[in-house]
């Protein structure tokens, strides 16, 4: 594990998240299996498990690197880059999605064979 200090290009602890859910799912009628949240700019994105893997691809869209999970329970960091976790600091409220939002969501857009098409 890798130090990821405070304030830094790559972290803002000061930005709040973007929303409880994946965005470009959410405009998309899609859905995920886990959040990530961008320690950047608050952009929330599903992980790669998830069909579209929205989290990395903003990483790759805009050079963000480092992400901190979104899910109820979990505060790790995760940098892209190096492909290694790292240590970061408190980010902005929340720290996660709504718990009651389940996993993985939104609910009512999850297709009966959705284990079958995760990564």
């Amino acid at each position: 594990m890798v130090d990821a200090p405070g304030a830094t290009p790559d972290i803002d602890p000061s930005v709040p998240p973007s929303g409880t859910g994946c965005a470009e799912c959410l405009a998309a009628n899609g859905w995920w299996v886990h959040l990530r949240r961008c320690a950047a700019c608050g952009h929330v994105g599903c992980c790669d498990t998830s069909p579209s893997q929205h989290a990395s691809g903003h990483f790759r869209a805009t050079g963000h690197p480092i992400v901190r999970s979104f899910e109820p329970g979990e505060d790790w960091f995760y940098d892209y880059r190096n492909q290694d976790f790292v240590t970061g600091p408190d980010l902005a409220p929340p720290s996660s999605r709504p718990e009651g939002q389940g996993v993985p969501a939104p609910a009512d857009r999850v297709p009966p064979n959705w284990r079958d098409l995760i990564h």
